[in-house]
């Protein structure tokens, strides 16, 4: 690895610990509640998340069109709770090549659901959506 590899891995490290990486993967659901303009609070809602390597994604099964997704657009910021960790995070849309990973972690996590279920949150206009959260 080059240095200029080894610095872009190290700015992608994320800043949870072990613990709430392992507490959110074996969560079963999160809660998430966007920042608004204003600065307060928008409703929870309840998602699925995965964890992949040292990051936290989440989707929108409904697609760009879901309310608590198009709350994600105002700000990037929101808190969120899962397997006993409360955190504010920030919500960072995810490149597209982490998406076959992040559908992979889908399938395996959610697998013992209906298939149609985990081909709603593997579409590609779930994907579209596709989003790591990082602690702030």
């Amino acid at each position: 690895m080059t240095s200029t590899s080894a610095t872009s891995a190290a700015s992608a490290t994320s800043a949870w610990t072990g613990q709430e990486l392992d507490s959110i993967q074996h969560a079963e659901e999160l809660e998430i509640a966007s920042l608004r303009r204003g600065g307060e609070l928008g409703s929870r809602r309840t998602i699925w998340v995965v964890r992949v390597g040292d990051a936290v994604y989440v989707r929108s099964v409904n697609g760009p069109g879901s309310d608590w997704y198009r709350g994600t657009r105002a700000r990037q910021e929101g808190r969120i709770q899962a397997g006993g960790v409360r955190k504010d995070v920030t919500i960072v849309d995810a490149d597209d090549e982490v998406n076959d990973a992040v559908d992979t972690a889908y399938r395996t996590k959610y697998g013992h659901y209906a298939a149609y279920i985990v081909k709603a949150i593997t579409s590609p206009e779930a994907s579209s959506t596709t989003m790591r959260l990082e602690p702030r």
